[in-house]
């Protein structure tokens, strides 16, 4: 699996201290009378048997410790007081005989050296000499749970500290100790303490007890039901597969450990028909019950599942799981409804279903009152993440409107009230949208029909401040009119309120309601008080008025990248980032040069370090890599070959982001001592910062499978070991993966399902392994293609030829929902595999006249309103009629963005009433073919009528179906500027661009003089339709201001040389341009010539956005420098097209490599194929021999 740790405020901290924020600054622990706490002998014993075992020693503690001790630093909690610390610490019921003296280190010491590395006030503590009792005070943990029961009682903010050192501490007595030696109050106290530990923990790191008895199971899960909700899903596996091990074992007295386990010892294996799920084990699970498997399920007998079922238990536990697989949750129906005589007896139970709500399709008709229930539970599930809900839920709706009009009813739909077409939604009150909330995400037509309910016939209209947050999620359909008007001083008081009735709003809105809000309030006051996407809109030109001139005025903001850069160049400029303040910069750091970071002081490199770890996410590839080698330069100046002979500590002190950066030379020359802290480090590595490229992925590898064969072949490598890669398991060669043990092998492709990336020249013949792991696809089960589908779903020929199997549908709905991004062959499987079953459908019933029953209290977007009961199949009993595949409603509606693979034959076949049913959904499509488009836009005009005659509302419901218009008649069309926006991300023609302009100007009475900000990014990149007089014409003030907000618009290389020109003189040469200038100009610096291009800043090259790289003509980028191309980054690198590559020289070739890599001080060292199997088993090969002949020698 891949882990990464989960490091949330402790809710340990959070719970039982609430320590921050009121507590005193000096004193001492405030103590309550107790019992004597019984010494935990045993426990302690178990870990100080051997040193490397002990808590105080291993990088697990000291890391986890110093992690969230750092959560507390950063909660503000004050540093203890040594006088605290020495209460604490040396209190003890225990005689001095029965401390351990032959340890060399104290839990003070311990504590004091962990506090130390990172606190401000460390020189407090260090001036503070230690006794002779703290040096013979020893871990022996026999006062452990009497040390807890102080912090547990104390109102001392500075307790914080001790608990997140005692959190680890308790979870190593609780997990070594194999007697039973405490009694419950003191197993309680440690578990208690041992939370927080346990939350932050990485799955591989969580070792949990090996043979406790049954009362302290249940503990143990009490404990770990607690934290369901900040576990990680690798974590909840590790608890299911726990749990069941100490279920069987502890109540049947066999044992479901692999039989590898040495842990076995006598006990005979379980018997696949044991039912040991019963009621006590359901209830012991809770909510982890959504990570057994479907076969588990089995295991439960019947009377004890639907008691669970039955009983208030099973609700509670299913309302903290959020996602289930679906042939888990299938089989849990299955069983379910078992307990009951019919389908219409279970549909009784709808309200306890919780997530198998989502998965819950052989639905009977129901009452609208079961309907409501249902609704209820469907409201928690993925709409996008599966249509049928959504289909299931307008059914639903349906059912609850049949005997109750929609107001009456509006209470109970919630957000589902978004599935009503706009012809069947109700008037909604102040008190209805303030019900509903900020989240709702309405259609566009749904806005514009609430919107003029609202404003009435004054399209203008002025509103108040109050009136404009009462609208809340229904803001986002106001036009730009109203909003120029929002006065300042009535909206911006309340951040939260402006920041979610912002979170919807389109460019141009934005844009409208910054220009009203910023003409009463000081700039400076506006940018503090601003939040959001309001706040990211605010233009450089406006954020230098600001004039904001220290690190305190920048606060915890979320600012954009231009923003951040500007930020960030002036806060170096102005010395605010001298002596450690890089972490008070937050997302202002995303604005950090290389220059800024090659010039930070060696004394301060350490604190720039830590502070880029504390928020990674805002930075970049080339600001890590930079960071980097910067951090490894000034280490080397320590000593010579630094990396040679580095110690454990010295590369633990390294944050991880960082360390993985180390170029490849480096990585081999490691030393194996440092093995071990390099295992945990990569075993919770985030190589997202880490180019996908860069040959320190394959160095970092190849090291850690020597470190964790030591010395033995891959073939001895247990799970455990390889899970131990962490991110690393993604990079593991094909030819790597076949030397691993069978077992070993099979859990490990499972695990690099959940990978993230997999090497672009690896996928093939990981394929390959698994297919011959776990055989072809096709014969595959559901509860298999869960697991390893996403390995399958990276070859589009693998996609395409998976079956067409019942299930998999929901099962490759399911899998697309976790992927980042879904390839071309997957959409176009599921299209087939809809539209295949569709067709069997009908063919079966041949005497039917079509599937089109769907009315448009259904659809999403029905123009008129009326029933779609339609008829698409022809009534002809002619065989050739039946078999073709036809458009229905209920197919668009599932397909969503997938219609757009019906042939221009099948759509040509759909109904008038169909089109009309469903044209909202088929306009949201962006990419069809000409072919496609001349077929919709003609069934537009024979069901609407000419273009001329079209109204602004019916326009905008086409959507990108207009593409298919004339060019007269897109001049023709009522397009207003709000809603331009929506139809920008069409896949327009550079010569569509004119008469859209053409039709805009006239409809809205415009002129390229008149343009305002506002009306400059509405346009968006309608903007190309603006001929060169035009553009020349464009008022300069609105220009500086709008420019930053047009990010994103594809402009031709014409327009963008004629807007080039403009941002020329209004911001000056480009050689002056900085680099929160190029990033602010987006996609217009692509209108650069050679000359400009090449006089360009190298560091002003990552700042450059994605989509300008491939809009640069060939020939213009191939002026650019090597220095440039080098520092483009990985990224953008990457956007650079195979024409710009064939116009370049090897030099600028070899340049732009080493932007690919990340590896700007390095040497490109290829990938072996069996590089591993060479450094493990070629040496061991290599190496036996000799041992042998030395033992010969040694004999003679």
């Amino acid at each position: 699996m891949i882990f990464s740790v989960v490091l949330g405020i402790c809710v340990g901290i959070n719970a039982h201290f609430e320590l921050c924020h009121h507590a005193q600054q000096t004193g001492l622990f405030t103590m309550s009378p107790k019992r004597g706490t019984l010494l935990l002998f045993v426990a302690c014993a178990a870990l100080a048997n051997s040193l490397s075992m002990m808590p105080g020693n291993g990088p697990d503690f000291k890391d986890m410790a110093k992690r969230l001790m750092r959560k507390c630093h950063d909660k503000g909690c004050p540093v203890p007081k040594m006088l605290l610390l020495r209460t604490v610490f040396n209190n003890s019921d225990s005689p001095a005989k029965d401390r351990s003296s032959g340890q060399s280190d104290t839990l003070l010491s311990t504590f004091m050296n962990i506090l130390d590395s990172f606190s401000p006030a460390k020189e407090s503590l260090s001036r503070v000499p230690l006794d002779d009792s703290d040096k013979t005070m020893m871990w022996n943990c026999s006062n452990l749970s009497k040390m807890i029961k102080l912090i547990r009682n104390s109102s001392e903010a500075s307790a914080c500290y001790v608990h997140a050192f005692m959190a680890p501490l308790s979870w190593a007595a609780l997990t070594t100790q194999s007697d039973n030696n405490m009694d419950s109050d003191d197993y309680d106290t440690l578990l208690w303490a041992a939370r927080s530990a346990v939350q932050g923990m990485p799955a591989t790191r969580m070792k949990l007890p090996i043979e406790p008895p049954p009362e302290r199971v249940k503990m143990i899960l009490k404990m770990l039901l607690e934290l369901y909700e900040f576990t990680s899903e690798a974590q909840r596996m590790k608890v299911v597969r726990w749990a069941k091990q100490q279920i069987t074992e502890n109540y049947f007295n066999c044992t479901m450990r692999p039989p590898s386990d040495s842990r076995l010892k006598l006990m005979q294996r379980c018997k696949p028909s044991l039912k040991w799920l019963n009621m006590e084990a359901l209830i012991m699970i809770g909510p982890y019950l959504s990570y057994l498997e479907p076969s588990d399920v089995d295991s439960s007998p019947k009377e004890k599942l639907c008691e669970f079922f039955y009983s208030a238990k099973f609700k509670s536990a299913l309302k903290m799981v959020v996602r289930m697989n679906p042939s888990l949750a299938k089989r849990f129906i299955e069983r379910f409804q078992g307990c009951f005589s019919g389908r219409k007896d279970f549909a009784e139970h709808v309200d306890k279903l919780g997530t198998l709500a989502c998965h819950y399709w052989a639905v009977p008709d129901l009452s609208p009152e079961l309907s409501k229930k249902l609704l209820s539970e469907l409201n928690n599930c993925d709409d996008l993440g599966n249509p049928r809900i959504k289909m299931l839920k307008k059914r639903l709706i349906k059912a609850v409107m049949s005997n109750s009009n929609t107001t009456e009813v509006l209470p109970t739909l919630g957000s589902s009230v978004t599935l009503l077409s706009p012809t069947h939604l109700p008037p909604m009150s102040v008190d209805d949208l303030k019900n509903l909330g900020s989240s709702v995400q309405w259609t566009k037509d749904q806005l514009r029909k609430l919107v003029k309910k609202q404003l009435g016939d004054m399209k203008c209209k002025k509103l108040s401040g109050e009136e404009l947050m009462a609208l809340k999620s229904v803001a986002a359909g106001l036009p730009s009119c109203v909003l120029k008007h929002v006065k300042a001083q009535e909206i911006l008081h309340d951040e939260e309120a402006l920041r979610n009735i912002s979170k919807r709003m389109n460019k141009g809105q934005l844009k409208a309601m910054l220009q009203g809000l910023r003409m009463d309030v000081d700039p400076l006051e506006l940018v503090q008080k601003l939040a959001g996407p309001l706040l990211r809109k605010v233009s450089i030109s406006s954020l230098s008025k600001a004039n904001i001139t220290s690190l305190d005025q920048l606060g915890d903001k979320t600012w954009s990248r231009p923003q951040a850069a500007y930020l960030a160049k002036k806060m170096y400029d102005l010395k605010q980032l001298q002596y450690g303040r890089y972490r008070r910069l937050r997302s202002v750091l995303q604005g950090i040069t290389c220059k800024m970071i090659e010039k930070v002081a060696d004394r301060d490199v350490q604190d720039m370090a830590q502070a880029l770890t504390e928020t990674p996410r805002w930075l970049s590839k080339v600001q890590a890599g930079c960071a980097a080698r910067k951090l490894f330069g000034t280490l080397e100046k320590k000593r010579a070959d630094y990396f040679k002979n580095i110690t454990g500590k010295e590369m633990d002190d390294i944050p991880t982001f960082l360390f993985v950066h180390l170029n490849p030379q480096k990585v081999k020359d490691l030393p194996d001592s440092a093995c071990p802290v390099f295992i945990d480090k990569m075993e919770v590595a985030d190589l997202s910062l880490l180019p996908h490229r860069a040959p320190s992925r394959p160095a970092l590898t190849r090291r850690a499978l020597l470190c964790l064969a030591n010395g033995t072949d891959l073939s001895r490598l247990t799970t455990d070991d390889v899970s131990r890669l962490g991110s690393l398991l993604c990079e593991l060669q094909p030819t790597q993966l076949r030397l691993l043990a069978p077992d070993v092998l099979a859990s490990s492709l499972q695990a690099m399902a959940s990978c993230q990336h997999i090497p672009q020249r690896h996928r093939a013949d990981l394929i390959q392994l698994v297919t011959q792991t776990f055989g072809n696809s096709s014969d595959w089960s559901a509860e298999m293609m869960e697991k390893l589908g996403p390995l399958i779903l990276l070859d589009d020929n693998a996609t395409s030829a998976l079956p067409n199997k019942p299930w998999m549908k929901d099962v490759l709905y399911f899998l697309k929902s976790c992927l980042s991004r879904s390839s071309d062959a997957l959409r176009k499987k599921i299209f087939s595999l809809i539209t295949n079953a569709a067709l069997e459908t009908s063919s079966a019933n041949s005497n039917s006249t079509g599937n089109g029953t769907d009315d448009s209290n259904g659809s999403s977007g029905s123009i008129n309103g009326t029933n779609s009961n339609v008829t698409d199949i022809s009534s002809s009993s002619n065989s050739s009629t039946v078999s073709a595949k036809v458009p229905t409603v209920e197919l668009i509606e599932e397909l969503g963005k997938g219609n757009v693979y019906w042939t221009p034959a099948e759509l040509d076949r759909m109904s008038t009433q169909t089109f009309l049913a469903t044209v909202e959904t088929l306009g949201i499509i962006s990419d069809y073919s000409a072919d496609q488009l001349a077929v919709l836009s003609k069934k537009a005009t024979k069901a609407l009528g000419p273009a001329s005659n079209m109204t602004e509302s019916v326009v905008m419901q086409l959507g990108c179906l207009i593409q298919g218009f004339s060019n007269t008649d897109l001049e023709k069309l009522p397009l207003s500027l709000d809603a331009l926006e929506d139809i920008a991300q069409c896949g327009w023609s550079e010569s569509q661009m004119e008469p859209l302009w053409k039709g805009v100007a006239k409809y809205n009475n415009l002129t390229a003089q008149q343009l305002g900000a506002v009306e400059m990014v509405a346009l968006s990149r309608f903007i190309c339709g603006l001929n060169a007089r035009e553009i020349g014409q464009l008022s300069m003030d609105a220009f500086k201001d709008a420019v930053g907000s047009m990010d994103g618009v594809q402009y031709s290389f014409q327009v963008a040389q004629q807007l080039k020109r403009l941002a020329v003189s209004a911001f000056g040469d480009p050689r002056t341009w900085t680099e929160a200038r190029a990033a602010d100009l987006g996609n217009i610096v692509a209108g650069l010539d050679a000359n400009e291009l090449f006089s360009l800043d190298p560091s002003v090259m990552p700042f450059l956005s994605e989509s300008c790289i491939s809009l640069i003509p060939p020939s213009n980028f191939a002026g650019l420098s090597g220095a440039q191309l080098e520092a483009l980054g990985p990224d953008n690198a990457a956007m650079v097209t195979s024409e710009q590559r064939a116009a370049m020289t090897d030099k600028q070739l070899a340049a732009l490599e080493r932007a690919m890599t990340g590896s700007r001080d390095q040497k490109q060292t290829p990938e072996g194929s069996g590089a591993p199997s060479l450094s493990v088993e070629g040496i061991s090969a290599f190496m036996k021999p000799l041992l042998f002949l030395l033992t010969g020698f040694l004999l003679l």
